[in-house]
Formats: structure tokens, sequence, C-alpha cells
């Protein structure tokens, strides 16, 4: 996708026509892309040298950066050329904050702010048993510590966070991280119960299933448990997922985190 945001590699040749932008300073014309998108401040890089040349601009980038990224920069182990290119950084390698309890990221189009929260910060019914539970580490995820599934009847996890990690005025969706082994047995063909919704209000409830989902990107598999709309962060958010109504022993999943997205617009 970065290819198709305006880098390099990959990218259509810039029209070498005028512009009627070409007469105006870049300064100026990088404030009146600031107020689009980095996917049109990309597109915008191919009409014209003059345009290109804007949408490279540090003052430009820097508008579509989060307003604590400064703090963020240490925990890269490299130094960037510009502002672009940590915009893309922090779109394409996520990071831990709050002591490694959630993990975040910026979505490549919008700019608009993606976190995952480990499951250390859920609460799972029984998740304290070491027959029921186990908390691993593997390589490929993001926290240090992750949660197994060994031998539960009772399944149900219960959870939130607050809106102010997230983007104002944005529609997200909430995911749940996994992988599962041996078929999942107990859960991998039965409808699991979920739901997400404002603390204080009814959350919608939908059946989910943890066998049938296409791999992701990262390999891990997920599975939606509902979505909300972040008026002005200042709300916390409920989520919810188990199966606690039969009485088969459930085992085989492995379950990374809770992943609040900007939902897609078409």
């Amino acid at each position: 996708m970065e290819a198709t945001m305006g880098q390099s590699h990959g990218r259509e040749s810039i029209i070498s026509g005028p512009s009627p932008f070409d007469t105006l300073p870049v300064d100026c014309i990088s404030s009146i892309i600031s107020f689009t998108s980095p996917r049109d401040a990309c597109n915008a890089a191919s009409v014209s040298k003059t345009l290109e040349s804007a949408a490279k601009s540090d003052s430009l980038w820097e508008k579509f950066l989060p307003l604590e990224y400064t703090s963020l920069i240490p925990q890269y182990p490299r130094v960037f050329s510009s502002k672009k290119e940590l915009y893309f950084a922090l779109c394409d390698d996520p990071l831990l904050i709050e002591d490694g309890k959630k993990s975040f990221r910026l979505e490549k189009a919008s700019g608009k702010r993606c976190i995952m929260i480990s499951p250390k910060e859920v609460s799972i019914t029984w998740g304290s048993s070491p027959e029921h539970w186990q908390w691993i580490s593997i390589p490929e995820s993001r926290f240090e510590k992750i949660a197994e599934l060994i031998d539960v009847c009772w399944f149900e996890i219960r959870g939130g966070m607050h809106t102010r990690y997230l983007s104002p005025g944005t529609r997200y969706s909430v995911y749940i991280v996994f992988k599962t082994k041996n078929g999942c047995p107990g859960l991998g063909d039965l409808p699991v119960d979920a739901g997400v919704g404002l603390v204080g209000q009814e959350s919608p409830q939908k059946l989910i299933y943890f066998v049938g989902p296409q791999a992701r990107d990262d390999g891990w598999m997920e599975a939606e448990l509902g979505q909300f709309y972040n008026d002005s962060c200042c709300d916390d958010i409920s989520l919810s997922v188990g199966k606690t109504n039969t009485p088969d022993w459930k085992s085989g999943l492995i379950i990374q985190g809770f992943e609040f997205r900007p939902v897609k617009t078409r």
C-alpha cells in the first residue's frame, strides 16, 4: 500500500504539464494539502513537480503524525530522514505503549489511530489458573506474554478501554486476534457470543466463529466483535466474548489481543 500512497517505487509518472498550483508558494500548497489525508497527499504528488515537492514537506507530514510522536521516536532503532518516513514507520511497525500493555500504530490511508490491547488488560475467567490458561511467549506476538486456552468449561472474557486512545469522530471495529490449535476443540465449530458497546448502554450482541476466518497479513486470524462510534474521546468501551451455555470442555485458542481499528469506508 505504501507504493500506492506516493512512494518512489511503483508510482505513476508525474504529469509534466503545468498545474494551477505551480504559481503558489510551496509552503502554501503544503498547508492546503494538510487539510486532506495522507492518501490524498500521496496522490497529489503525482500531479506536478511543484505538488510533489509540497507533498514531501515535513510541515505537511507533521500534521498527519500524532501529537505525542516525539515521545514515540526513541523506540525505533534508526534515524528518520523525514516526517513522511516516520509516518510510514508508525503505520508499518506497531509500537508498545502503556508499559507494554497496548500496541499503537496508524492506519495508513487516513492516519487514524489503531490500538491493540494485551490479553493481560482484560478479565479472563480462570485466567490465573495454569491448569486452565497459560501465559506464553512467542516471537510473532506484539506482546511479551499472551494467553493460551488449555482447558475450560466456562469460556468468558470481558474487558474494555477508554476512547481517549483513539481518533475522535471515527467509527471503530473491535477484533479478537488469535490462532487455533488442533481445531480449537469445544469452540472451533460452534458460535461464540460477542459484543462491543459504550459502558452504561446495552451492547449489541453477535455470534463469531474461531474456525473459518482467513489469516491476516501477519499470520494471525481475527473475528469482529462489534463496532462503535467514537465521538469525542470521553467514553469507556466494553467488550465481551464467551461460550458459557455448553458443558463441553474447550481448548486450543491462543489470544494475542483485542484490536480497535477504524472502519474502512468504501
